[in-house]
């Protein structure tokens, strides 16, 4: 039987090219040659910055990152609106100006808790379509809201005769920084539109450490899971799907259940035991 790398890749992405881009272009590497490749959290086009691209086995695992909180670095644009919340779309000057205190004060108001209109120029599907699809042809609907959670939304730096403001944010998985921009916009009545986004940061993935070629091993990668190393026994068990005693205090939902300091399963704490719901085949 053939084996393939498995692991996971920071990828820095440049500006100009899709996440899909990105993977085809991981998938001639030597790296990845032969092995499934996916990522793990769009990034718009238009957006640089940290991709999680997963390589073999780590695909069957990409909700766990997935679900990771982000960190960005925005730049808004006040006093203008753009149809796709960024550089790329219709732009139209709003013909009124923001100040320093307005802006402030609406990014103080969008942190925490919040309901979150996705955008219409998104990849989320709505009757089995992804809405830019349907945006592409003009049809008018609305758009669902979200509950996410906004940790952190600075204005590290505000420039009132160019109406651009320099953000700083965390936030939950799901949430669309762009729409956070145009939200701060129509508050201070100027409108804004996202100019520049670089994502920083998924989980504890960092963008500074991007490295194409170098593979995280997936036991590693995980490592943000707690960990419920098994005996042979227990790993019998677990690979063919069946649970095992807890043995961790940790109340996470997920935890990874080791061998031999590799990756067999993350299971899901189910009636005091662990249940593996996702299982590398042995």
């Amino acid at each position: 039987m053939a084996v393939f790398p498995s692991g996971v890749l920071l990828v820095a992405k440049p500006a100009g090219v899709t996440s899909h881009d990105v993977v085809a272009r991981v998938r001639k590497l030597p790296i990845a040659r032969g092995a499934k490749v996916g990522h793990a959290g769009t990034l718009d086009p238009f957006a640089t910055g940290l991709l999680l691209v997963l390589v073999g086995q780590a695909t069957r695992f990409a909700r766990f990152f997935t679900a990771l909180p982000k960190a960005y670095q925005a730049t808004a644009r006040l006093g203008a609106r753009s149809d796709t919340g960024d550089p790329t779309g219709r732009i139209e000057e709003a013909g009124v100006r923001a100040t320093e205190e307005s802006v402030r004060a609406a990014a103080a108001g969008l942190v925490g808790e919040i309901d979150q209109r996705v955008p219409l120029t998104s990849a989320v599907k709505v009757g089995g379509e992804r809405l830019y699809r349907k945006a592409r042809r003009g049809e008018e609907f609305e758009t669902p809201v979200r509950r996410v959670r906004v940790t952190r939304l600075d204005v590290t730096s505000f420039d009132e005769a160019a109406q651009q403001a320099e953000l700083s944010v965390e936030c939950s998985s799901g949430t669309y920084v762009r729409q956070l921009v145009a939200d701060i916009g129509e508050a201070t009545g100027a409108g804004a539109y996202c100019r520049a986004l670089e994502r920083t940061a998924v989980g504890s993935f960092r963008l500074e450490a991007a490295d194409e070629a170098k593979l995280v091993p997936l036991v590693e990668a995980l490592s943000f899971l707690p960990e419920r190393a098994l005996d042979a026994d227990e790993e019998r068990l677990a690979r063919t799907g069946r649970a095992v005693e807890n043995g961790v205090e940790a109340n996470a939902p997920n935890v990874r259940l080791t061998a031999r300091g590799e990756l067999v399963a993350v299971a899901e704490h189910r009636a005091g035991q662990l249940k593996p719901v996702t299982v590398i085949p042995s």
